[in-house]
């Protein structure tokens, strides 16, 4: 466990003792590097961005599960209503496009495109 000085400052994605990618935030109040063990606490205040100007929802079904995330105008194959919340990921290779994910404000219906 190290939490001395750092050497590299800058992007918060970025561990600023080695410079390896952080992992994302989970329970704990700190993010822990999986190279050399740096620990960065993790503040309480989030900052939230406003993507193209679109709106930002959160909700909450039966089993307390939040949605979060951009609301885009797409319309749901499933119950046809508009608006859903998306994210990306990288699941395939580096050179070729990140995968969408969606999901419906209204029924919770997912799909997904790759991009």
């Amino acid at each position: 466990l190290h939490t001395g000085m750092s050497f590299f400052s800058g992007d918060p994605n970025f561990c600023p003792e080695c410079g390896n990618v952080l992992p994302l935030p989970g329970i704990q109040n700190t993010v822990r590097c999986p190279r050399c063990s740096f620990c960065i606490p993790v503040e309480t205040n989030f900052i939230t961005c406003d993507y193209n100007h679109q709106s930002s929802v959160a909700l909450e079904d039966e089993e307390d599960s939040e949605l979060k995330g951009p609301v885009i105008d797409r319309r749901c194959s499933r119950c046809n209503k508009e608006g859903m919340i998306y994210h990306t990921r990288q699941m395939r290779s580096a050179d070729e496009g990140q995968t969408v994910f969606f999901t419906c404000i209204h029924c919770r219906y997912q799909e997904k495109e790759d991009s």
